[in-house]
């Protein structure tokens, strides 16, 4: 890991890293969030018994959407052709976690698509059950592990 600021010039200048001499390389980044909920809402999330539909489905959607849109959305990302997304929407004791899995061949890492896609899942999800459970909250939203790249492996313990 670096101490260097990179998307600072030497004058301290916000800038857009320049990725014109890096490797292309595969890379791999795994994020989630967590939307805690009522667990009588995380019963009906899971049979599918929810006023508005298919909540999971619309996550899913929701969250390859936000992932593809990364760079307009957060300003100093670079464009990224992103190859592959797969969503999933668990239950966990606490309500639901959504973990998205991004994958590209490029110069610069697929971490902000991955946490961006959770995130913007985790928000669909909100919208989906804000109707019977006002008390929902998004917990977290955290990158759980990178591939890929000069700096290589990492993994959240």
């Amino acid at each position: 890991m670096t101490d260097e600021l990179t998307h600072l010039d030497d004058a301290g200048n916000v800038r857009m890293v320049d990725v014109g001499e890096k490797a292309v390389t595969a890379r791999r980044a795994v994020a989630e969030a967590t939307v805690r909920m009522d667990g009588s809402t995380r019963d009906r999330l899971f049979t599918g018994d929810l006023p508005k539909g298919d909540a999971i489905a619309t996550v899913r959607i929701a969250a390859i959407q936000g992932a593809k849109l990364t760079s307009s959305l957060v300003p100093l990302c670079h464009p990224l052709f992103v190859e592959s997304l797969t969503v999933s929407v668990d239950p966990v004791e606490a309500g639901a976690t959504i973990t998205v899995t991004a994958t590209v061949t490029a110069k610069t890492g697929v971490e902000m698509e991955a946490m961006t896609g959770a995130a913007i899942g985790a928000v669909a999800l909100y919208d989906m059950i804000k109707g019977i459970d006002r008390s929902a909250e998004i917990e977290s939203v955290r990158l759980l592990e990178k591939s890929g790249g000069r700096s290589g492996e990492w993994h959240r313990e």
